[in-house]
C-alpha cells in the first residue's frame, strides 16, 4: 500500500479535555469545590468553565480572584484531590478512536496540545486503546500555556510541519486563539466548555456539533 499524504493537513493537533475525553463537567465540578475548600466564594459554572484549557494555577486564579495569590498552591492541591477520586469515572467521547484510526490510517500526524499536565496526560495515554496512536504532544506545564502559541509551535518544529498544513481542534476559545497565533487553521467543537458563538470572531474553518460530524468533516476536508 503507498504511504500517501493527506489532502491539506500533515499534522493535526487535538486539545484533549472536552474535544476527545468527556471530562468537562467534572473539572467545572472540582474547580468549583477546590475554590470552596479553601475559602472562596464557589465560582459559577460559566466561570469555572471557561477556564478549563488553561494551565492549572492561572486557570484557578481566574475562576477564583477571591482568592489571595498565596493560597494558589492549595487550591491547585485541592483541584488535584477532588479530580483524582473522580478521573476514571470519565472517557473518551463516542466515536473519537473510530475518529482517530480514520485520520491514522491516511498518514497525518497526530498530536495533543493540551492545558494538562504532562503527568496527567500520560496517564491518560496508558489506556490500551491508546498506545501508539499519536506521534508527538505537548503540555502546559513543560511549555507556555494556551493561548501562547509555543506548543503550536514546537510541535510543527518536531515534525517540520508548516503552518498551513497544520489543523488545531478544540472545544475552547484558548484553543482557536492559540491556533490563530500560530498561524494555523482550527477547527472547533461545540460540546465542550465553551459556548460555540464565541468562536466565529476567532475563524475556524468549522464548529462540529458532534464527534461524527467531526469525523466526516475532516475525511472530507482534511
Amino acid at each position: 500500500m503507498p504511504h500517501t499524504r493527506p489532502r491539506q493537513f500533515d499534522l493535526i493537533a487535538f486539545d484533549w479535555d472536552g474535544t476527545l475525553f468527556d471530562s468537562t463537567a467534572l473539572i467545572t465540578r472540582c474547580i468549583q469545590r477546590a475554590v470552596v475548600d479553601v475559602g472562596g466564594q464557589e465560582p459559577t459554572r460559566e466561570a469555572a468553565s471557561y477556564v478549563i484549557g488553561m494551565s492549572l494555577l492561572p486557570a484557578l486564579a481566574h475562576a477564583a480572584p477571591d482568592v489571595p495569590k498565596d493560597k494558589y498552591p492549595a487550591l491547585g492541591e485541592r483541584f488535584r484531590h477532588h479530580y483524582l477520586q473522580h478521573q476514571h469515572d470519565i472517557s473518551l467521547f463516542e466515536g473519537v478512536l473510530d475518529l482517530l484510526d480514520d485520520l491514522k490510517a491516511r498518514h497525518h500526524w497526530l498530536t495533543v496540545a493540551t492545558g494538562k499536565s504532562r503527568s496527567g496526560l500520560n496517564e491518560a495515554l496508558q489506556a490500551v486503546e491508546l498506545r501508539g496512536v499519536f506521534d508527538g504532544s505537548r503540555t502546559a506545564d513543560e511549555t507556555a500555556g494556551k493561548p501562547n502559541p509555543r506548543m503550536l509551535h514546537e510541535l510543527m518544529r518536531e515534525f517540520g510541519a508548516e503552518p498551513e498544513r497544520t489543523l488545531m481542534i478544540g472545544d475552547t476559545t484558548h484553543d482557536l486563539q492559540m491556533a490563530l497565533n500560530a498561524g494555523c487553521a482550527s477547527v472547533g467543537v461545540s460540546y465542550g466548555a465553551h459556548e460555540p458563538e464565541t468562536f466565529h470572531v476567532l475563524q475556524p474553518r468549522h464548529v462540529a456539533h458532534s464527534v461524527r460530524e467531526l469525523h466526516d468533516w475532516l475525511l472530507q476536508h482534511a
